[in-house]
């Protein structure tokens, strides 16, 4: 149990700092994730920027991923899709709805600032936990393609399953806690409020 997302990152950037060296990139998946990357970044003395990815929802059941998407990159759960019934025109237009909102909020939050340098770093992708890992799979398959040389997630809570989802995305991953029983992020910690746009733009400096 984590007190709060200040707590998490703090403990996260411990377990980070001893396994990253060099350059490196860190990534936040907005907008919970920025505020325990901030932390993170200080630790490994490296850049903070944000991917944005976004889930795809399913028909009925918004809370519900059916896969999700980063800039150029899509990840479709087939299963979950038949499953489902979703039609190819639901999908095409959730996926443009999420790709609508990708380029709303990464212009809202980094403003006119360049895009990061990929090339010879160690990228780490953190949000402050992992539920279905679709939107982690994303930013990862995102960040291998911009031209990372290592990437790595960190989280501080997921299920136990998702180490081997995600390690299979990804050179290594790096979760504080997998509980049995996992149900839903919140639930790990004692106070999980709202992140505002603002507190995003503020931790990013822009």
């Amino acid at each position: 149990m984590f007190r709060d997302r200040d707590d998490a990152g703090r403990r996260l950037a411990e377990a980070v700092a001893e396994r990253v060296t060099g350059q490196a990139l860190v990534l936040a998946i907005p907008r919970g994730g920025v505020v325990v990357a901030v932390p993170v970044a200080a630790a490994i003395e490296a850049p903070l920027d944000v991917v944005v990815p976004r889930k795809l929802r399913a028909p009925f059941n918004p809370e519900l991923a059916i896969g999700a998407v980063a800039p150029g990159v899509q990840v479709v759960d087939g299963r979950l899709v038949r499953m489902l019934g979703v039609d190819d025109r639901y999908l095409r237009d959730e996926v443009a709805r999420a790709e609508a909102e990708i380029a709303r909020r990464s212009a809202s939050y980094r403003g006119d600032r360049p895009p990061p340098e990929f090339a010879g770093r160690t990228v780490v992708v953190v949000d402050d936990g992992v539920a279905t890992g679709a939107t982690a799979v994303a930013a990862l398959r995102w960040a291998r393609a911009a031209g990372a040389e290592r990437v790595v997630f960190a989280a501080p809570v997921g299920p136990p399953d998702a180490v081997t989802r995600l390690g299979a995305e990804c050179d290594e991953v790096l979760l504080l806690e997998t509980p049995r029983g996992f149900g839903a992020v919140g639930e790990w910690y004692r106070r999980f409020g709202q992140v505002s746009d603002d507190q995003v733009r503020s931790a990013l400096g822009t």
